[in-house]
């Protein structure tokens, strides 16, 4: 890469320097009175309307308020075909739009208007209709009268009784996929179905015409609409279905109950070391619909229903919803980091000092009291994606927020040596054999297990991964630690940063790039790698960080800016973007600042200008395309992240810059 000259060259830097302090402020003005900063992290309406239709079914009144709120949401999230989207900007699904009708109509909304009939006459017209719902979509459906629980890819609770040792033991399993499925495990082995009421009967009417025969069900157990089917069932899969389907008529009673008492024990143990929030919303609210399944009087479940309320989010423009996930550590520590890398002010370091005392406060400083759930590994020392209160920390969580308190000037109050040291074990603990990091808990299970994973919707939900950005995190907080000369020295954490290094090293594609599993995508994995890899001490001439930065100067656009579409996550190739993202652009010019050290390169010189024209009046930036994703076709917006990274790209651009 070459240097800039001319009008490449930004001779004054006065001009970054404004933008960079408008933006500063802004961010300021973000951070809550805890200390903390989180921005909404958007998906679709699934986990409402999945909320609403739970409320209906145990009978919890929803006010008048909260129905107009909800309402509102699904009127502003529409899309043009008056349908509902699997994500923000996409096209109709079978799914999304059944759910949120079913939902609407919960909430009091007459059918034939304008808020239902589109959506009800979108569906009519698709192939097979709601036959062909996914199966998760079929299972709701079941729970409330509309759909035939012999037309359900059968998941007994038996498999939870298999042996421990089983690679195909549900232990063995992704933990967000396993929670999901103890609980729907329990509710299919009971054959959960609510009372029917008169809206079963009319829902039957607007939704099928007339009720399809069981048969008709049945031949439709494997049908999925084509606007929701990612991941084809395998045919390994479709032996299984087919064995346990053979197997239900004929299951033992006594097997059955002693399988849904096992289910049952794991959902109240989950529910007590969470805090009754669940690892996510999603498995939350099937938690309550199997308590309330077992006994309508347990009295976990009113626990369970108001921990619901720390997922939702509300104001009167979007109205009322759901996020999958709350993300106060993560937000804090990036924008601890976007604070951190230019220029400070007094305001800087009053907002830093709160910011440290949230996220010393967020660690995890004991394990769940007993009884520990099963399958769940010891958390004292992480952090979670949260606040803490569900007990789930994350490897990467973890390494931003140890990352973030090591900036904090005041080495005694940084982090107690005792917790320094936990968080690290914590880290450690989460690498896997190939040598990259895992999220939640180290991998447990082959990867052909994925050949059974039976979400159709999602993909790489079955077993935990290696993921270049937890990996990236993760060598970059062990590198930060490492170099405190007060800590102890420790083996272990060379030996993993030097595991680490040569597992991005292998990841690394042909052209320079790496892919990503948590954001959009290329861009996202490269700024995450390159980090680690610099932290690690891998020099700027290495082959690897040459090549990296040569992919990220042949992705810049014309006009100077980066833009990465959502569908490479769907395709698994780079897909540009048919425009500059704020989001995108802060990202690769972190990566070509760190991986070259060089402030004055052309890409980069461009890079900043276009971020510097894009910025708003008030210091913000436009809100861009999505930018996260999970599980390959979870598409995400994460709302803060146009507020920080343009802020870490900007500030790291004038220090280099200075130096």
């Amino acid at each position: 890469m070459n240097g800039s000259s001319g009008t490449d060259r930004l001779d004054k830097l006065s001009g970054v320097d404004s933008a960079h302090g408008r933006a500063v402020s802004a961010l300021l003005s973000r951070q809550r009175g805890d200390g903390c900063w989180e921005g909404e992290m958007v998906w679709n309406t699934m986990i409402l309307s999945q909320y609403v239709i739970m409320c209906h079914i145990v009978g919890r009144q929803l006010g008048e308020r909260s129905r107009a709120g909800m309402i509102r949401h699904y009127e502003v999230t529409r899309t043009p075909e008056g349908c509902w989207p699997q994500y923000e900007g996409g096209e109709p699904s079978v799914f999304c739009t059944t759910l949120a009708y079913v939902a609407l109509r919960m909430l009091g909304v007459e059918p034939g208007g304008e808020r239902t009939e589109p959506a009800r006459r979108w569906l009519r017209e698709q192939p097979d209709g709601l036959l062909a719902i996914p199966t998760w979509g079929k299972f709701w459906l079941a729970m409330i009268g509309l759909y035939d629980y012999d037309g359900i890819n059968p998941f007994p609770p038996e498999l939870f009784l298999l042996p421990r040792r089983l690679p195909v033991h549900p232990n063995r399993l992704y933990c967000h996929t396993r929670n999901i499925y103890q609980a729907i495990a329990y509710l299919y082995g009971r054959r959960f179905r609510a009372e029917p009421g008169p809206l079963t009967a009319s829902l039957v009417r607007e939704l099928y015409g007339d009720m399809p025969t069981r048969r008709a069900f049945r031949a439709h157990r494997g049908s999925v609409s084509a606007t929701d089917l990612h991941v084809p069932p395998s045919r390994l899969l479709q032996a299984g279905y087919w064995l346990l389907a053979h197997y239900e008529p004929i299951r033992s009673t006594t097997l059955r109950t002693r399988a849904l008492d096992r289910c049952l024990t794991r959902i109240h143990d989950e529910q007590r070391a969470s805090a009754a929030q669940g690892l996510s919303p999603v498995n939350a609210l099937l938690n309550c619909l199997a308590m309330f399944a077992h006994d309508p009087r347990d009295p976990a479940l009113d626990a369970g229903l108001d921990g619901l309320g720390h997922w939702q989010w509300s104001d009167a423009e979007v109205g009322i919803r759901f996020a999958g996930a709350r993300s106060h550590t993560w937000d804090t520590a990036f924008a601890v980091e976007a604070l951190t890398a230019g220029p400070g002010t007094n305001s800087t370091a009053s907002a830093l000092r709160r910011a440290y005392d949230y996220l010393r406060q967020a660690q995890l400083t004991e394990d769940p009291a007993d009884p520990v759930p099963e399958g769940r590994d010891p958390v004292r020392g992480g952090w979670c994606f949260s606040d803490g209160g569900h007990r789930w920390p994350v490897s990467d969580c973890t390494a931003e927020a140890v990352s973030a308190l090591l900036h904090d000037t005041r080495p005694r109050l940084a982090l107690p040596r005792d917790r320094q040291r936990a968080a690290v074990r914590f880290i450690l603990e989460r690498q896997n054999g190939d040598g990259g990091f895992s999220t939640y808990e180290r991998r447990r299970a082959p990867r052909w297990l994925e050949a059974l994973n039976p979400a159709e919707m999602f993909a790489d939900c079955m077993v935990e991964g290696s993921y270049t950005e937890c990996t990236g995190s993760a060598l970059t907080a062990l590198c930060r630690v490492r170099r405190d000369p007060d800590f102890p020295q420790d083996p272990r954490i060379d030996r993993a940063i030097a595991h680490g290094v040569r597992f991005l090293r292998g990841a690394q594609r042909r052209d320079g790039s790496f892919a990503g599993t948590w954001g959009i995508n290329y861009t996202y994995a490269t700024f995450l790698a390159v980090r680690g890899l610099r932290a690690a001490g891998v020099g700027p001439n290495d082959p690897a960080l040459v090549r990296a930065a040569g992919w990220l100067a042949s992705a810049q656009r014309p006009d100077g800016g980066w833009g990465e579409h959502h569908s490479g996550c769907l395709r698994g190739v780079y897909v540009p973007h048919t425009e500059g993202q704020p989001v995108m652009t802060s990202w690769a010019l972190l990566a070509l600042l760190m991986a070259t050290g060089d402030a004055s390169a052309s890409p980069v010189v461009r890079g900043v200008r276009w971020l510097c024209d894009a910025q708003e009046p008030d210091g913000n930036w436009p809100t861009g395309a999505l930018n996260g994703v999970f599980f390959g076709t979870g598409m995400l917006h994460y709302r803060l992240y146009p507020s920080y990274f343009p802020v870490w790209a900007l500030g790291c651009f004038l220090s280099m810059s200075r130096a």
